[in-house]
């Protein structure tokens, strides 16, 4: 008798769509003949998750994608189109521009997030991408070239001011990375790294707010040994020439103003035929299934994960997407079998910070208890953390 094939195609080949495949690398044994489709508009995997470092570094952030999967991966570049459910076909443009379908048994999408945009009226740049990552550096390089000519001790000054716009912990986390470079480079060219002014420009009253004081200090006092001034309670409206202007109506004289305001849903959502929320996430019961798509499953930044007991939802992390990728696995072949399926579990709180490249800080709430781990222990389980994420050594 010939093996009955199922087809599962993911959709989306970000940190949580590489950790759903491996989750059904484990459980393929389940299937007679399971066949797992990778469908990605990038010719790799992109390591987003140290997006922050390519602003003082050039490191490679991408990952071929036959060094991350062993065995039956077939991999297809392109953008998806449409979910078409009554004929269970992936719709999608392939990487020449024609559309292109497949059919599926199952579908998983995880199509991820953005990073949200500042308009162009704002001035500055929005880390968004590699690109524009790339395009930070080399203005914070020739600000740093500039400032060694010039005598002027003002004009010094405003070429060595960044302002960091956000303070989440992409925000954090680069204000950080860019005050140990500056300083680093500055003394190199035999600058008077005391001219150095990093601000990270934070709208609520202490830093992550969903986290302890305790935390909150700890993390305002790391930052400060680094260089970085938090200014809280204040918004920046935009960049004018060397100005920046904030709500509270102080300006600042930058040679640069970089834009870090957190993640939305993929946009490309709101196009291809899925039940959204009002904020643009997949809208999926509490065991990843989206709703009134038989055999369609959702997980990671892109879906509305919700604790259907406490009706607390996921927030758009690493440690979030991965777990619910590893329990995917088991529901998908519980609802093969027609089991009753795992349901979601939110996760224990732990945050990781990277704070430059020798020290970080790592939170974990557990047992009622605040444990707050730092210097290079907080550092080397936030590598960690970075490494899980994108399956590297985990092969």
């Amino acid at each position: 008798m010939d093996k009955k094939t199922v087809t599962c195609i993911v959709a989306g080949g970000g940190h949580v769509g590489i950790h759903v495949i491996k989750a059904l690398q484990k459980v393929q044994h389940s299937f007679e003949d399971l066949r797992i489709i990778l469908v990605d508009k990038e010719p790799h995997h992109i390591r987003k998750v140290l997006l922050v470092k390519s602003v003082v570094s050039e490191d490679e952030l991408t990952i071929p994608w036959d060094e991350l999967f062993s065995g039956r991966v077939r991999y297809i570049q392109g953008s998806v189109m449409k979910i078409d459910k009554e004929e269970k076909q992936l719709i999608y443009y392939s990487a020449n521009g024609n559309v292109e379908s497949m059919n599926f048994d199952m579908l998983i999408v995880t199509l991820g997030s953005a990073i949200k945009t500042s308009s162009i009226a704002q001035g500055g740049i929005a880390l968004t991408d590699v690109t524009m990552a790339t395009k930070i550096r080399q203005r914070l390089k020739k600000n740093l070239i500039q400032a060694a000519i010039e005598t002027d001790v003002s004009k010094i000054e405003r070429l060595l001011s960044v302002a960091v716009i956000g303070a989440g912990i992409s925000g954090i986390e680069t204000s950080a990375e860019l005050a140990y470079s500056m300083h680093k480079e500055a003394s190199e060219k035999g600058l008077d790294t005391s001219n150095i002014r990093v601000y990270l420009v934070n709208s609520d009253k202490r830093l992550f707010e969903k986290g302890p004081k305790k935390l909150s200090s700890k993390l305002e006092y790391e930052l400060k040994r680094l260089g970085v001034t938090v200014l809280h309670e204040c918004k920046a409206l935009k960049k004018e020439d060397d100005l920046l202007l904030l709500t509270n109506q102080k300006t600042l004289s930058l040679g640069e103003c970089i834009w870090t305001l957190g993640l939305v849903a993929n946009p490309i959502l709101k196009t291809i035929g899925l039940p959204l929320t009002d904020d643009g996430q997949v809208i999926i019961d509490e065991s990843y299934r989206v709703k009134d798509m038989p055999n369609v499953y959702s997980v990671g930044d892109c879906a509305h994960v919700k604790d259907f007991e406490s009706g607390k939802v996921d927030t758009m992390t690493c440690k979030e997407g991965t777990l619910q990728a590893a329990r995917l696995g088991k529901i998908i072949v519980a609802d093969y079998k027609n089991r009753p399926a795992p349901t979601h579990k939110r996760a224990v709180h732990f945050y990781c910070f990277g704070l430059g490249p020798n020290r970080g800080i790592t939170w974990i709430r557990k047992w009622n208890l605040n444990i707050i781990l730092s210097g290079k222990l907080g550092r080397n389980i936030r590598k960690q953390t970075w490494d899980l994420a994108s399956l590297v050594n985990n092969k």
